[in-house]
């Protein structure tokens, strides 16, 4: 069952750690320097109180998130289903991309078809027999890549690492945007689900797994959030040596000034990397929403992973860079943790399937906190955008 927690772990972690991972964590750093450690510690507070509730509810319960909510009011687990198959395709064409340019960084290719060649591996990788068994390896072995890579960049970088940790705890700025988008891009959307709709198809489920469910979520948290931290290290080593980030791909100049040429094909490597794991969870996540209803044709899990990977990949070659449908994805996913959230919540107080199971209070007490920081800040970031 090690295998099967570690599994459903590195799915989550993967999940988060896509192409907007690597931009997002070098961006906030150049912006708060040793900082935004502070950021990185406050946001997996907050991490572990939304992943905790949903993991713990979903299989106490036995049930996907979309039938819990189901439960509460009828017809509230197909709009949750809607929101997150929308949020998790629209960033699937992101991932795509990320794809294809990682690609062309390698082998020089054009960004097109290195997106058609990597989503043609994410299809063959769903087309192998045993599907589940086959994400629990392959997410262990491209998250291991992803963290021992940036390990040589932090190296090579010569980050003021006591500077770092000290601004971690007693940071010299704070930036509650940064905050708010990196738990979002951590936890949000589909990626809390992942991992948690992992161990129901393996019919993991009941009070008796309850502490092999927390520690699998808390190690999730554990994984991404290690990698964010060294890859703010790598970034903080670079910017403390007077240099500016590109501001389209900021991750990118992170490597190359640490390592030159090797450190941009290792670039090539770790983006990739995320990537194409990125490109798995959200297939798979966005999938499991839609395994409740009963359509035929819905019913084959493989054919329609495979639709869901050849639209987007199909989109991003006709669009190029779709940054609408990435805005879009970006504001629909910062709804979605609260949404989802607070009806996991309400399901612990309401559903007696739930209601036997005894929540430490803090822990809920967390998720509710998670709820009013997120939602407050989603709705901020909605009309800051209906304003442009």
């Amino acid at each position: 069952m090690t295998g099967l927690s570690l599994g459903a772990a590195f799915l989550m972690a993967n999940s988060s750690i896509g192409p907007g991972f690597l931009t997002q964590t070098s961006f906030y750093t150049e912006q708060l320097i040793t900082s935004f450690g502070f950021v990185i510690m406050i946001s997996i507070v907050l991490d572990f109180g939304a992943q905790i509730n949903i993991w713990r509810a979903i299989t106490l319960s036995g049930m996907r998130a979309q039938e819990l909510a189901n439960e509460v009011f009828p017809g509230l687990g197909h709009l949750l289903s809607l929101l997150v198959v929308l949020g998790g395709f629209a960033f699937n064409i992101g991932n795509i991309a990320g794809c294809g340019l990682a690609l062309n960084i390698l082998t020089g290719i054009s960004f097109a078809k290195g997106a058609i060649i990597s989503g043609v591996i994410a299809i063959l990788i769903f087309w192998i027999e045993e599907i589940g068994k086959t994400l629990d390896q392959l997410t262990k072995i491209l998250g291991i890549i992803k963290i021992g890579l940036t390990l040589l960049i932090v190296y090579a970088a010569h980050p003021p690492i006591l500077e770092a940790v000290h601004h971690t705890f007693v940071p010299e700025k704070i930036s509650l945007l940064a905050i708010v988008t990196i738990v979002g891009g951590t936890v949000g959307g589909y990626i809390t689900f992942s991992g948690a709709h992992r161990l129901i198809d393996a019919g993991i489920s009941g009070t008796e797994h309850i502490k092999f469910v927390t520690k699998s979520a808390a190690t999730g948290i554990v994984i991404s959030s290690f990698m964010r931290y060294i890859l703010f290290l790598a970034a903080v080593g670079i910017v403390a040596q007077g240099i500016h980030l590109d501001k389209n791909n900021p991750a990118a100049t992170v490597f190359e000034s640490a390592g030159g040429r090797w450190g941009l094909f290792i670039f090539g490597i770790v983006l990739w990397s995320a990537a194409i794991s990125s490109v798995i969870g959200a297939s798979y996540t966005s999938y499991s929403f839609l395994k409740h209803l009963q359509i035929k044709w819905i019913q084959n899990e493989r054919m329609m992973i495979s639709a869901f990977i050849i639209l987007a990949t199909t989109l991003f070659v006709i669009l190029g860079k779709p940054k609408e449908l990435l805005l879009m994805a970006g504001l629909v996913n910062g709804f979605i943790l609260p949404f989802a959230l607070s009806i996991m919540l309400i399901a612990g107080r309401r559903l007696p399937i739930l209601k036997k199971f005894k929540y430490p209070l803090w822990i809920e007490v967390m998720g509710w906190l998670v709820v009013l920081v997120m939602g407050t800040m989603s709705v901020f970031a909605l009309l800051e955008q209906l304003k442009k």
